[in-house]
């Protein structure tokens, strides 16, 4: 399988997929013909807006992407794609969205059959065994949390180290202790804003100037560098 899986699309002040903009050209160099985009994490604009912010934001790379939701036959356009791009937003709709359809099992089998996959924040939630470490709200319930299973660990996009002043609520960190407390065989990474995964033939490495905080039952949380290697999460 070939990933690229991405935290954020943009950081503040920068413009969208400002900082990843150019690791996805690079990585879908060679499958640019028919690039199919994922948009159902979308809730507060439509999924022809996502199609236009996305293609703006890569027309300088060569790169256009149509939404899937505008193909006549769904399953048959992805069997077709020479890549697909996930995008970011809620993880619960996304997931919904692609298990009623019928669209999650086609991207399963073209990406296991070495389609390229990009995806960054619920796009990344979703290539995990489940979505289970995403940060959104369940605005709507999905068949299942169970997602691509692309890789044998969970993502956690947009890690946080903070906890507000006078804030009484857990912190990320809590909340993914939590996880690993009922799932204690499972690592998760956290993949802080501006970092992402490439993943290749069963190699992984971590591309971003921040570590990434890296959780697992019985172990204490610890950090990761980008020049570090990421191996152990594929063993």
């Amino acid at each position: 399988m070939k990933l690229l899986l991405i935290s954020n699309s943009a950081s503040p002040g920068e413009a969208y997929l400002e900082k990843p903009s150019a690791d996805i050209a690079t990585f879908l160099e060679g499958a640019k013909e028919r690039i199919v985009l994922i948009p159902f994490a979308a809730v507060t604009y439509s999924f022809d807006e996502y199609v236009i912010k996305v293609n703006k934001a890569l027309d300088g790379y060569g790169i256009k992407v149509t939404g899937v939701h505008q193909a006549k036959d769904p399953i048959k356009t992805i069997s077709q794609a020479t890549a697909v791009i996930v995008g970011g937003g809620n993880t619960f709709q996304l997931l919904k969205m692609m298990q009623e359809g019928g669209i999650l099992q086609a991207i399963q089998e073209r990406v296991r059959m070495g389609m390229p996959y990009v995806g960054w924040s619920a796009g990344s939630n979703v290539a995990s065994p489940t979505i289970c470490t995403t940060n959104d709200m369940p605005i709507v319930e999905p068949i299942s949390f169970r997602a691509m299973n692309f890789v044998p660990f969970q993502i956690n996009p947009h890690y946080l180290d903070a906890h507000p002043s006078n804030h009484g609520g857990e912190t990320r960190e809590q909340r993914i202790l939590e996880y690993i407390e009922a799932n204690p065989n499972t690592y998760v990474i956290g993949l802080r804003e501006g970092c992402r995964l490439f993943i290749e033939d069963g190699k992984i490495r971590m591309v971003g100037d921040k570590p990434a905080r890296i959780f697992k039952k019985g172990i204490t949380p610890y950090e990761v560098k980008p020049t570090e290697s990421f191996q152990f999460l594929m063993e």
